[in-house]
């Protein structure tokens, strides 16, 4: 919606065309499907690497490639599985919501789901890097953070 820098004269009228070209431009950029497809692959990133967790933490923590990924001793890996099992049914979770984002047809609903379940795999990935290894925040946060200022930022 553009504003009026200047009631009067000629400046104005310029600065005026130059915030309405900007406007008209970021309002191009925003609901452009450019945009729409970079959400959308963002979410689909998030989605495919919740489930891979999922998987990891559910069925392969007491494996060669689970313990391998988590740089866990076999006892360890034993004595802890039952807890990432846990862990790992929250990220099924979050990409089923993720996932149930993307396929509602109610637009509105779609959006609260994004930002909803967007926001938690931001906050799980934030608290994960404080907390435990700084690549969580790369790896899980930080992908989320970014789809959600982009959704945000769509929605106006």
């Amino acid at each position: 919606m553009p504003r009026k820098l200047k009631e009067s004269g000629e400046s104005g009228k310029l600065e005026n065309a130059q915030l309405d070209h900007a406007l008209a431009q970021r309002a191009c950029l925003i609901d452009s499907p450019r945009m729409n497809v970079a959400i959308t692959a963002l979410i689909i990133f998030v989605i495919v690497f919740h489930i891979w967790a999922m998987v990891l933490e559910m069925f392969l923590w007491t494996k060669p490639l689970g313990r391998k990924t988590f740089g866990l001793s076999k006892e360890d890996a034993e004595s802890s599985k039952t807890l990432a099992a846990n862990q790992g049914l929250y990220n099924g979770f979050l990409a089923a919501g993720l996932v149930l984002s993307l396929i509602v047809a109610n637009p509105d609903t779609a959006f609260t789901l994004k930002v909803f379940f967007l926001a938690c795999v931001a906050l799980a990935g934030l608290y994960g890097g404080i907390t435990a290894k700084m690549s969580i925040l790369f790896m899980q946060g930080l992908p989320a953070m970014i789809a959600l200022a982009l959704v945000l930022l769509a929605r106006g």
